[in-house]
């Protein structure tokens, strides 16, 4: 092979490479049928402070459906509790509202981890309520607060919220 072409040989095989990885992540994405929404946002580097609200706008199409939600959060291994407290306010398209406290625990009595994850990030995927039908379709409102003692909370690195439809119930 002439070295001129090398080059041009390698940029090929670059986009063909970038072009697999996009139809391979699109393919995963698709192949999550069950999901209805599912979003993250990622917390200032300095922390979440606790008047700070992480606001997710979820359109529901399907009122006859039965749903899973879930707090999905990351933290490191940082975090200085066994547990953390979130306020979560559900505005229906209608302007009725719904506002919950809850807990939920992070480590086990041993000082595992339950989070998923490599390194110092872990994933954890915190059932909030299941078997939800909506009341009606359209956009929905999720509001979710730190409700921990300190004005700003350290490693926490994202908040998420997933939205899943539970398959028929036979």
């Amino acid at each position: 092979m002439d070295r001129s072409t090398l080059p041009r040989t390698q940029a090929k095989t670059r986009r063909l490479l970038a072009a697999g990885v996009a139809c391979l992540a699109l393919c995963l994405h698709a192949c999550d049928a069950s999901r209805v929404y599912e979003q993250y946002r990622t917390m200032p580097a300095n922390g979440w402070h606790k008047d700070s609200s992480i606001v997710f706008d979820a359109y529901i199409g399907d009122s006859s459906a039965l749903n899973n939600l879930y707090i999905n959060l990351r933290n490191t291994s940082s975090y200085p509790y066994s547990n953390i407290y979130l306020f979560v306010k559900v505005t229906a398209p209608s302007g009725n509202f719904t506002c919950d406290t809850v807990e939920y625990m992070l480590v086990d009595k041993y000082g595992r981890w339950y989070g998923k994850g490599f390194s110092k990030m872990l994933d954890n995927q915190l059932a909030y309520r299941k078997f939800v039908r909506f009341p009606s379709s359209g956009i929905y409102r999720f509001e979710v607060q730190q409700g921990m003692r300190m004005d700003v909370l350290p490693h926490i690195t994202d908040v998420g919220l997933r939205i899943e439809k539970i398959a028929a119930l036979d």
